[in-house]
């Protein structure tokens, strides 16, 4: 690790504005008290990023933070250290910044904050803070009220403002056009609120008519409401916009506190934004001594039966009402397509250990699922019964006794309570059978009745589950949670997140081709995402003759989103019966890592294709994944990231001459050849396709 840390000035009392700039003065920062309100702006290359722009909170217990400031004093200093995540997109990550605190007083009602700015060549993070030594001590957070006053009308790739769900394909508009768009932009979900006709969620990435890329989001959320932005479409300015509480209120605070980071990454190349480590750097390190029991997961798992296929995780059609405490399964008649069953589990493990797979999720395992759903059932799950059908000693041995593990499915129904209850004991049973990584789930509206996905309390409660599973050495992938933050960082055993529309909307309506052409530029800016792909058989009826569904992708891209859609924690999603006839390329995903010592961008365009290569860590093999919108991508590959001292053997997933995502998405080709750093390829992604290639020195 390197660390240096450097006081450069702290300025006498009744400061004037101020201006600190990135370590290679890319990034300025002006701010300032204009009339007692505090203000600030942002410039790239002497670009305007953020016109001035104010700062402040309005609160629900006392008169409002948003003026009578006076900017007492100032005081900067810099920072630049290298440290290494546990698993992640690089081994080692550069955290090297300017910062600057303006020390505010409110003389009226005796009160004081702090407004910090931390400037990183990649982009800034502020936010406030609250010292003990001032007469603020408990408060109520009304509405937070941070501008972001945006340069001009800006194309903006984003989903609807909502404070339960991020699962929305990605509109692509002018800002002046999210007002017309909105309608279309929300689809049906089981827990849905939004608040504004121009209300967006972050991370929200734009792009300027003169080529900068801004992306607006936060950092390290904790104790705090989960952040929307409310545009003035009349002037293109963002506010800050809380989610609330069951009250109304958006935080209940107690000093000394802070808020979260607020974060705006820019830079004129699309590349640079994947790239960015801004998020993670504005996170506090691994609050763990040891994480030798952190582990990257590569699974498989009994569910896209159930999602594509039309099961169910329920065990009998003889319930209406279930009452766990009270009921014996074993007086039911099973209904017979509950794929959670002990033999067609054994074929999922004798699969993965076949393939060298982890671990096998296994959902609907245990009891309760037959009235889970839109009751506002409180006593939904207890997290340890099995099904009949469900041997948990038997399975598990089975599993060990492979080199494979099972991994823990707990759905709350949104009845975090119950979940918060049942929680040690559910953890414990993990302990016992060997499980080491959970998938969680928040479907439905929330118990406490009338709380939000993400405000503050179920923050809380998310990264409660996180650390106490921690306690039990337990990895957790939490599925319907708040969006990722960078809390990875500092709690690594948060090994993965849904909070956006995944593959199993592919089986619902299909999502848009361009889909995960956005979503490294906005929902993977806060951590990696569960996307569940390695889907092959794209004719949803030919697996459920009632599923007319079709997905949006080749095969060839399929392949590409275990490079272009970072996780430590990939799944091959698809059933064993269609990746047996595929066999040729599912070896793809048996070689891909999940955890790399190095990432490149190759070639990016938000909503028009990704290009990135990753070398696997610990090896010198590297890995090449393209995904594309719908009118495909034509370029020209060089290999120039490669060891120049070595020869490598190129393994080429492409698309074939007349793939397309809708009418011909099986059609690939796999080509090997001998390739070298010098070496450039010729490459073409289909409408709705892409490519993978396996580079492995010889």
């Amino acid at each position: 690790m390197i660390l240096v840390m450097a006081n450069v000035c702290l300025t006498p009392l009744y400061a004037k504005a101020v201006a600190i700039s990135s370590p290679s003065e890319v990034i300025t920062v002006n701010a300032d008290v204009v009339d007692g309100v505090p203000t600030y702006s942002v410039d790239y290359k002497g670009k305007a990023v953020i016109k001035p722009s104010t700062l402040g909170l309005q609160l629900a217990d006392g008169p409002d933070m948003t003026d009578g400031f006076k900017l007492i004093s100032t005081s900067s200093s810099t920072f630049d250290e290298t440290w290494h995540p546990v698993w992640g997109e690089n081994s080692s990550i550069r955290n090297n910044y300017n910062e600057l605190v303006l020390h505010l007083e409110q003389p009226e009602h005796y009160r004081k904050m702090d407004l910090r700015f931390r400037v990183y060549d990649d982009g800034v993070g502020f936010r406030y803070e609250f010292p003990q030594d001032g007469v603020l001590t408990y408060f109520i957070i009304k509405e937070e009220k941070s501008q972001f006053a945006m340069t001009g009308d800006h194309t903006a790739w984003w989903i609807a403002g909502d404070y339960d769900t991020q699962e929305y394909d990605y509109t692509e508009c002018r800002l002046s056009e999210i007002r017309g768009k909105m309608k279309d932009a929300i689809c049906s979900n089981a827990s849905q609120t939004q608040f504004s006709p121009t209300g967006v969620q972050t991370s929200l990435q734009m792009k300027t008519d003169d080529g900068l890329y801004i992306n607006l989001h936060e950092a390290a959320l904790v104790d705090y409401s989960c952040m929307h932005l409310d545009l003035d479409d009349k002037n293109f300015i963002f506010t800050s916009w809380l989610t609330p509480d069951a009250q109304g209120n958006k935080g209940h605070m107690q000093s000394p506190c802070h808020s979260p980071w607020r974060t705006i990454m820019v830079s004129d190349d699309a590349r640079d934004m994947l790239a960015s480590n801004l998020i993670l750097n504005l996170n506090d390190p691994c609050a763990y001594d040891d994480t030798s029991w952190i582990k990257p997961v590569k699974y498989i798992g009994v569910w896209w039966e159930m999602i594509g296929g039309g099961k169910q995780w329920s065990y009998t059609n003889d319930l209406p009402s279930v009452k766990l405490n009270q009921l014996d399964y074993t007086n039911t008649k099973p209904h017979g397509q509950h794929p959670a069953n002990n033999e067609n589990v054994k074929k999922y493990i004798d699969f993965a250990a076949e393939h060298g797979f982890d671990q096998v999720l296994v959902e609907g395992w245990n009891v309760g699922w037959e009235d889970w759903f839109g009751h506002s059932k409180d006593y939904v799950f207890d997290f340890v019964t099995p099904y009949p059908d469900f041997d948990i000693d038997m399975l598990n041995e089975y599993a060990h006794s492979k080199g494979v593990r099972l991994m823990m499915h707990h759905e709350t129904s949104g009845s975090v309570r119950n979940y918060e209850r049942h929680m040690e004991e559910a953890y414990k049973l993990m302990d016992k059978y060997g499980y080491n990584a959970v998938k969680s789930g928040y479907v439905g509206n929330m118990i406490p009745r009338g709380e939000h996905h993400y405000g503050q309390w179920l923050n809380n409660h998310y990264l409660y589950a996180v650390t106490e599973a921690a306690k039990h050495h337990i990895m957790v992938n939490a599925h319907e949670a708040v969006r990722p933050t960078g809390l990875c960082r500092t709690y690594p055993n948060l090994i993965g997140n849904e909070s956006a529309r995944g593959t199993e909307y592919e089986s619902f309506a299909g999502n848009k081709p361009s889909h995960t052409t956005v979503l490294p530029f906005t929902r993977l800016q806060g951590g990696p995402m569960d996307y569940t792909p390695g889907i092959f058989e794209m004719d949803m009826k030919k697996v459920n003759p009632n599923n007319q569904s079709h997905v949006n992708s080749t095969l060839a891209r399929q392949l590409a989103l275990y490079v272009t859609m970072y996780s430590p924690l990939q799944m091959a999603a698809d059933v064993p019966e269609v990746y047996n006839r595929f066999m040729d390329a599912f070896q793809f995903i048996k070689d891909v890592a999940v955890d790399w010592d190095e990432s490149r961008y190759i070639a990016a365009e938000p909503g028009r294709y990704i290009v990135a290569a990753r070398k696997a860590k610990g090896t010198n093999d590297w890995y090449v994944g393209c995904t594309a919108n719908e009118d495909g991508y034509e370029s020209t590959l060089s290999l120039d990231f490669l060891d120049p001292d070595k020869k490598y053997e190129a393994t080429i997933y492409a698309d074939a001459k007349d793939a397309h995502y809708a009418t011909n998405p099986q059609a690939y080709t796999i080509v090997k050849k001998k390739v070298d750093h010098k070496t450039k390829l010729k490459m073409k992604a289909a409408p709705g396709g892409g490519y993978a290639i396996s580079l492995k020195p010889f």
